[in-house]
Formats: structure tokens, sequence, C-alpha cells
């Protein structure tokens, strides 16, 4: 029950994750077949190796830090010079889960910026969801303006947003899921959307492996420059896996004083799944926060995180299902937005009584969304923290690894465009 009440609550991905880096030329097919890979390997590898009832998958937010990737490139490269970057991401962050540098890492970026970053990529992801359902569009004038609210996308989209707030409101387990579930029913039945075809159908991969030699791929990054996009996908997921893993941790009564046991195999879990997603085609992986309602349905050992991994087995059959309701971004668009307003929790644990802490911060949640791209947000951040700091004559509150990041972020945003 608390596999089954897990998967309820993350399901959307599946739908989810396919219909946002469609937008970056990815093949349906591709995405979806990908995204079933990487969240079965590494929530059998947590279930197994590190028995935690926590499940893994790709995560929201970096999906769309993707798209933003290539899009924003202009031609210059596509979607696998992008994959490319993922995978040398998850190498290093292999590297970094076998060793103590990711503890170090952890300890030095200061909580205010984690908290602007998680903050930011909710505000990031947000727009996105507004955005492709229309109740946001283009305006010469002012460049963003509201749509017109009269569409049937839009309705669509304002009746799945409702209705799954009004579920998460009430406690409701897997509300995303089912909010998403009654849009697709009403859009059916009002002729947005139709199933022709298959229903079910066996996954497939018809790119193959986009990821094959790793020496191509790490010459792909240093050939595009694409080392701030690397580091940003890196330092997302360093930060994010492992509150997330420590907190459901947490939430079961799991951890030991401040230890986690088995902590270097839970770290793996998404590494691994990490590199290998971007192998067959998905963005980084994370340990889903949505675990917690298998936790508070009794979920305690790997066998929560094991059902979890046979359900994306099961869902996997369903491709044409997914691709039609893919297909429409008012089932897709409340998901973005309701997952978004919940990350902006983060906001609230940002110190806005200090002007040297908060301001970076401040640049972080505004310029994520302003210039579609996370790793713009990020490194203005980190070039603002040190430079405040060092105004102010507090330059001892300043971690070495965060000068060196700051001076990275300066050089490439100099040099390499962002």
């Amino acid at each position: 029950m608390a596999g089954l009440t897990t998967f309820l609550t993350m399901a959307y991905i599946v739908i989810v994750n396919p219909s946002i880096l469609q937008a970056a030329g990815v093949p349906f097919e591709q995405v979806f077949s990908a995204t079933i890979i990487a969240a079965v390997i590494g929530t059998l590898w947590m279930a197994l190796f590190a028995n935690y009832p926590i499940a893994v998958a790709p995560g929201m937010g970096l999906n769309a830090f993707f798209i933003s990737v290539v899009l924003g490139s202009g031609g210059k490269f596509g979607y696998e010079e992008v994959f490319a970057s993922v995978f040398v991401a998850g190498i290093l962050f292999i590297i970094l889960s076998v060793t103590s540098v990711r503890t170090k890492m952890i300890e030095a970026i200061p909580d205010n910026l984690k908290h602007g970053i998680s903050a930011g990529i909710g505000l990031f992801i947000a727009f996105i969801g507004l955005r492709q359902s229309g109740i946001i569009t283009a305006n010469d004038a002012t460049l963003v303006g509201l749509g017109d609210l009269t569409s049937p996308v839009v309705l669509l989209t304002i009746f799945g947003l409702l209705l799954s707030i009004f579920l998460m409101a009430l406690k409701v387990n897997g509300a995303l899921f089912i909010g998403m579930a009654a849009t697709a029913f009403v859009a059916f039945l009002t002729g947005e959307i139709s199933f022709e075809g298959k229903i079910f159908s066996l996954p497939s991969l018809p790119e193959g492996m986009i990821i094959v030699n790793p020496i191509e791929a790490l010459t792909d990054v240093f050939q595009h420059s694409l080392y701030g996009v690397v580091f940003a996908f890196l330092l997302v997921t360093v930060f994010d896996t492992t509150g997330t893993i420590i907190g459901v941790a947490e939430q079961a009564g799991l951890m030991k004083g401040k230890t986690l046991p088995r902590a270097k195999q839970a770290l793996l879990s998404d590494s691994v799944a990490t590199t290998v997603g971007a192998m067959f085609g998905t963005s980084p992986t994370t340990a889903y926060i949505e675990s917690m309602s298998g936790v508070a349905a009794g979920g305690r050992t790997g066998l929560t995180s094991l059902t979890v991994a046979c359900l994306f087995i099961v869902a996997s059959l369903f491709g044409p299902v997914v691709s039609a309701l893919s297909s429409l971004p008012a089932i897709t668009s409340p998901a973005l937005i309701i997952v978004g307003s919940l990350m902006m929790g983060h906001v609230a644990k940002i110190k806005w009584d200090e002007l040297d802490e908060a301001f970076p911060a401040f640049l972080i949640l505004l310029s994520m969304p302003l210039t579609s791209s996370i790793a713009t947000g990020i490194a203005l951040g980190f070039i603002a923290y040190p430079v405040l700091k060092l105004a102010t004559g507090k330059w001892r509150e300043i971690h070495p690894l965060v000068i060196l990041f700051a001076v990275l972020f300066m050089i490439h945003l100099a040099f390499f465009g962002h």
C-alpha cells in the first residue's frame, strides 16, 4: 500500500516529463522509455542496496532547464549535446557520491543560496506551466500578459488546477494524478483529445542509446562550452537529492542521530540513475519528496520502493495513452504550476532581514524565470554572495569553495555566454 501510494503521488512525471522534453525535439517514445528506465534503475537501487522507502525519477525543474538550454542555444547545438552534459554531470555525481566531496560541497553552499535556488526553480516551472497552457502569453508592450481565459485549453487547465489544489488541500493521496485523470476525462468528453489505435504497447527507443561513447560526450561539453550547464545540473541534483533523502529518512525514523545509515548506497541511486537516464534520453533524476506519502502510509523499508519500481514497469506498457495525454497542455500544466508553488515554500527560510544574505537569493529568484535559465540564476547568486560579503567586511563567512564557484561562473558568463 505504501508503494502504491508513493507511485500515485509521483505518477504524473511519466506524462509531464515527455511533454516537456518534446519541446527540445526529443521524440516522445524516447523520453517516455528513458523516464521509465531511469526511474526503475534509481528506485530499484534504493530498494535493493539502501533499503529505503524512497523513489527516484527524473526531476521537475531540471527537465525545464534542459529545454531552456537547447532552445536558448539558437540552434548551435541540439538535445544530444545537452544529454552529454547530463551524462558528464552524472559521472561527476557518482564520483562525489563515493567520496566525502559531496558532503563538503553541501556544507560549503550557504543555506540562503540553496533556498533561493529551490524557490527560483519553482517559479521557473510554474511560469512554464502558465505559458504552455495559454494562461500567460507573449505581449509586445509588456513582454508577457494574460491570455484568453475563454479558450478551451485555458478553461481545462483552470479546471484541473482547481480540482488538484482542492484534493491536495483535503490531503488526498495521488491528488495530482487524480486531477490529471479527471482533466483528461473532461477533455475526452469535449473532444479536445482522442484515443486512437492501441492502448497498450511495448516501450521503444527510436533513437537507441543517445550516449554511447563517454569520450564523445566529454568532447561535446568542451566543444560547446557547456561547463556552466554541467555544474548547474550537478549542483542542483547534489543538494536536492541529499536534502530529500534526509527529509524522508527523518520522517520515517530511519536516522541514527544526525547520521544516515547506508548513505553512500542511497546517494548512488540518484547518480547512477542520472547517468543511465542520460544515455537513453532523459534529464537528471532526483529523490522524490512524494515518497513521504508512502512513509505516511507505513513504508519503512526498500519493499516500498521495490513496489514503486514494479509499478513503473507496468506503466511502461501504456505508452499510447500517455502520448495522448501529454499532447494536451491543459493536462500537464496544472502539475507544473502546483509543484512550482510547493517549491516556493523555501522563500520563507531565506533571511530577508540580512541584505547580504537575501539579495543573492533574490537575484536567483528573479533571474531564473526572466532569463529562462536555471544556470544563469545560480551564477548570478554565487557571484553576488561573496561580493556583498566582502563589501560588508564579512569575508570570514565565505567558504573557499563559494569563491571558486563565483570565479568560475564569472569566467563562464564573460566568455562563454549563458
